[in-house]
């Protein structure tokens, strides 16, 4: 007879048990997540938000430029009317509110239907589309021309001009780097004009064009880029092996993996005590394999098991131990590392390491998106019209030179009471750590950096915590604060960006060029001049405002005293002010 502690552990293991099954079922279909513009009234009286509804910002109308005159069209008449206006893509993954133009009376700009190959001048290895174009388009377009695309994010949903916009990255400390951006040479941006230019003009920037460096890392505020032109390598394999180890050595090796291998990244599960090195390097196109990257978490999911999962994982927040937590977690993570993270040496299963496949095929996936529609009978795990999984995103950048340091001060905090990153930080996906180089972009990198990314419970109830909260704000603030890392642009809370810009050495030139193409500011918002410096700041005073990442908190109305989560001193980092659950209290 089962007692009631093994009942209690089984339990704790059905979220991930279920989330596990789904995510190992191969479906034909999915329902790709919907448009993130809604209107009421054709184009007219609009609603935007992202692809895991975390903001709903509202705007007079929308339009679907098809072509670049169309688009010129479209900035010449918010630039005339000097209305605010945004850019917005097909998904809009991007978490901080980089879309929203900032009350009822702007414009949005949609890519989505900017989403074609220009030319590809297969000789010199360009390649030209436009900036609605996802990266999964453009990874199939360059491989059927024999080319590849060097770097890239490991989410191939995104658009061109949205990863561009947000300086999105793969893992490389090679070359030029991970870093999409420092593959351009060359694009097209329509900005606003004086009206003896008719209200808009196309600016084109070539590969050495002074403001290039400005506008290929610009979180949207120059204006809408139409045309890039790619920098592409010939068409390549790649060979990839993942190695779990004791992480005593994290420290020392964190510095050194990239430099030897030329896609290597980590993936750091500190409840575990254990990391899952990434060995993956360039091999010859002769090399027999066939590969896939099909990796699980963006893979389509039946809805009712993403229902079921997030239901189980609430009750274990709300009422689990560690110890139940920390079972559940492990189960998946054992999941995923069996199944080799959905990777496949033939596209349909996976029968041992090294994994050889062509770049196409290795470099980033996300069949969740482009399944065909099956009326939401199966969905991506955060598709925001189901009550599934629900989850912040943290993503900042540590100098390679203050890494070391960085990763000893976070295992000491882990070794005080190592059950809590169980729940303080998502165990089942660890820490992410990839690679970036220094760029010559204004707002890109500033030094060769390790790239962090770090995802947190959120509860569907605001002002809720998570538990052990302070676990992940003691982590971030420590980043932030004492090792001067860089917020990833398309990622984090609002109270991360506070002061980031004067960290860019080149944040006064980057404005210089906002200055001259958009005079009036009808591309900014409050939420860019806040980060950007020019006016106000993101830092949000209210009660709750720490645990909604407005703010840090200085006193205990900032956390949830009502729930016992009260101001206190990071444990390791005690310049960091956390909410912190006191149990007496």
């Amino acid at each position: 007879m089962m007692s009631q502690g093994q009942a209690r552990r089984m339990e704790s293991c059905l979220p991930v048990a279920l989330l596990a099954l789904g995510i190992l079922l191969q479906l034909a279909g999915c329902s790709p997540p919907p448009d993130p513009v809604v209107c009421t009234h054709g184009t007219s009286n609009c609603t935007i938000t992202n692809t895991v509804g975390f903001f709903l910002c509202p705007a007079a109308n929308v339009t679907y430029p098809r072509t670049e005159q169309e688009l010129v069209a479209a900035v010449a008449a918010v630039a005339a009317a000097k209305r605010k206006v945004k850019v917005t893509t097909s998904h809009a993954h991007s978490i901080p509110k980089l879309a929203c133009p900032g009350g009822r009376d702007g414009t949005l700009i949609s890519t989505a239907r900017l989403n074609r190959t220009v030319h590809i001048d297969a000789d010199k290895r360009l390649m030209t589309v436009e900036s609605g174009m996802l990266l999964r388009d453009l990874m199939e377009a360059a491989a059927a021309e024999g080319l590849s695309l060097a770097h890239s994010p490991y989410w191939h949903s995104l658009t061109i001009g949205g990863l561009l916009a947000t300086g999105a990255h793969g893992s490389s400390l090679w070359g030029k780097g991970s870093a999409v951006h420092e593959y351009v040479v060359g694009l097209r941006i329509v900005t606003p004009a004086p009206a003896s230019q008719g209200f808009a003009v196309v600016r084109e920037l070539g590969a050495n064009h002074p403001d290039l460096d400005a506008a290929k890392v610009s979180i949207g505020v120059l204006g809408v880029i139409s045309h890039v032109t790619l920098a592409l390598q010939p068409l390549f394999k790649r060979s990839v092996t993942f190695m779990k180890r004791d992480d005593s050595d994290l420290a020392d090796r964190v510095a050194t993996w990239g430099r030897l291998h030329e896609f290597g990244d980590m993936l750091w599960l500190p409840q575990q005590g254990k990391v899952v090195y990434r060995q993956d390097d360039r091999v010859d196109v002769s090399t027999p394999g066939d590969g896939l990257n099909d990796n699980l978490i963006f893979r389509a999911t039946p809805t009712q098991v993403i229902i079921a999962a997030r239901s189980a994982e609430e009750r274990l927040q709300e009422n689990g131990t560690d110890t139940a937590r920390c079972a559940a977690a492990l189960l998946q993570a054992d999941t995923m590392e069996r199944q080799a993270y959905g990777f496949t040496n033939d596209g349909v299963s996976f029968t041992g390491y090294p994994v050889v496949g062509y770049q196409h095929r290795i470099q980033a996936s996300g069949t969740c998106i482009d399944s065909p529609e099956d009326s939401l009978r199966s969905a991506c795990a955060w598709d925001p019209r189901i009550p599934g999984a629900r989850a912040d995103n943290s993503g900042f950048s540590v100098a390679l030179s203050k890494a070391p340091a960085f990763i000893a001060d976070m295992q000491r905090l882990r070794d005080l009471n190592p059950d809590v990153f169980c729940v303080g930080i998502d165990s089942r996906t660890g820490m992410s750590m990839r690679y970036i180089k220094a760029s010559s972009a204004y707002l890109g990198k500033q030094e060769d950096s390790i790239a962090i990314d770090i995802n947190y419970y959120r509860s569907n109830i605001d002002g809720t915590p998570r538990a052990h909260t302070d676990v992940g704000d003691e982590i971030e603030q420590m980043a932030l604060w004492k090792y001067g890392a860089l917020p990833h642009w398309g990622k984090n809370h609002d109270i991360t960006f506070d002061g980031a810009i004067s960290k860019y050495s080149k944040a006064h030139e980057f404005l210089a060029v906002k200055d001259r193409y958009d005079p009036d500011g009808i591309f900014s918002s409050e939420w860019s001049d806040q980060v950007l410096g020019i006016n106000g700041s993101p830092n949000v005073i209210k009660e709750h405002c720490a645990i909604e990442g407005l703010c840090v908190c200085s006193e205990d109305s900032h956390c949830a005293p009502e729930q016992g989560y009260l101001c206190r001193p990071g444990k390791v980092y005690t310049k960091a002010r956390v909410c912190s659950l006191i149990k007496d209290y």
